[in-house]
């Protein structure tokens, strides 16, 4: 098995954790990212993973612009060049505010690779067991005001400060959203990580995500392949029901569990689904969401500030909310390394919050 690691990562001891996180994030080995570059021309100037760590930068310090975060890294203090170092930056050799907005819309799909790959890492170094894994999604509110669906068909924008990309979507505990929708799978077991993500406007129905996220994992090893580590039930809500979705889960190897209602005349192939949906195994199996992935991600949102959106724009927000998910992979995996109780539970203060 290929080792997602170029090396163990003898993690610095470093006065800052911030540092040592951009330090962690140069060792990891992204080879087996699988994104090639769309963009036409040269090469880009600064790498992928250079961008990524300034970008950490501007999540940890709640920097609400590219234009700060130039501004903060160009800054002449000793801890500002400590940094601009571990991002693998120098004085000479700085992105200016248009680079960083350039790349912040350009960057979201790679970013959802690298959640895939560090997810891989987990399972792979046995930090997680993916026996049950589970998934789910949430509504994010749009930065600024909303657009009312008669303007929208319309076309007309009554106001500025309206993100145009964001759209309506409904939530069964929160009504009607104006804005987007993060979607995330993760294992069910302590310590409880994302394994992938991604986002999506709020209008977009959680089973047509679902073969994407599944997909996003199941080209790493680990998720599931005929290890100790392969997953074997997938546990999610009633938005999930979808016959495609039971078929294609069971060609990879694990079995979709999710509410499904008995009908007059039901057909014999969901009254299987049902019969094991009520069965003890099954409702052991389902009750694992409301440990794992719920709450997982309302800590998320709750650490990173992500409801409404810090910014305004599909690619950005993506970008954003997908780094501030990478980031705290990342952080529970570096509490990992050094060995912390409970890896999880000390994020909300390492980065202050």
């Amino acid at each position: 098995m290929k080792q997602i690691l170029s090396k163990r990562p003898a993690i610095r001891d470093c006065s800052s954790i911030l540092i040592s996180v951009l330090y962690l994030v140069r060792l990891i080995d992204w080879s087996c990212n699988k994104v090639k570059p769309c963009h036409r021309g040269r090469p880009f100037v600064y790498s992928s993973t250079i961008i990524l760590r300034c970008l950490i930068v501007r999540i940890w310090f709640r920097l609400d612009s590219n234009r700060s975060l130039h501004h903060f890294l160009s800054t002449e203090l000793p801890y500002n060049r400590k940094i601009m170092k571990a991002c693998g930056l120098s004085v000479s050799y700085l992105p200016s505010r248009r680079t960083f907005d350039r790349r912040l819309r350009t960057i979201p799909t790679d970013i959802k690779e690298r959640i895939s790959i560090v997810g891989n890492l987990f399972v792979v170094e046995g930090l997680v067991k993916p026996y049950i894994i589970a998934i789910d999604s949430t509504l994010l509110k749009s930065k600024g005001h909303v657009w009312h669906a008669s303007s929208m068909k319309e076309g007309i924008i009554p106001r500025s400060g309206i993100d145009t990309d964001a759209r309506w979507g409904v939530s069964h505990t929160r009504g009607w959203i104006f804005g987007y929708k993060l979607h995330m799978m993760c294992n069910t077991d302590s310590p409880i990580v994302p394994l992938t993500a991604d986002v999506t406007t709020a209008n977009m129905p959680d089973n047509q995500v679902y073969p994407d996220l599944t997909a996003s994992s199941s080209s790493f090893p680990g998720f599931y392949s005929e290890t100790t580590t392969k997953a074997h039930y997938m546990a999610a809500d009633p938005g999930y029901d979808d016959q495609s979705l039971y078929e294609s889960s069971l060609k990879m190897g694990f079995q979709l569990v999710c509410p499904v209602r008995r009908y007059k005349n039901t057909p014999e192939e969901r009254l299987q689904l049902v019969d094991f949906y009520e069965s003890p195994l099954g409702q052991a199996i389902y009750s694992k969401r409301r440990i794992s992935v719920e709450p997982l991600i309302e800590h998320i949102k709750s650490i990173f500030r992500l409801d409404p959106v810090p910014t305004n724009g599909f690619d950005k927000v993506r970008g954003i909310v997908l780094l501030s998910v990478l980031l705290y992979q990342i952080l529970v995996y570096y509490n990992c390394k050094m060995q912390k109780d409970s890896p999880r539970r000390a994020i909300k203060y390492m980065i202050g919050c």
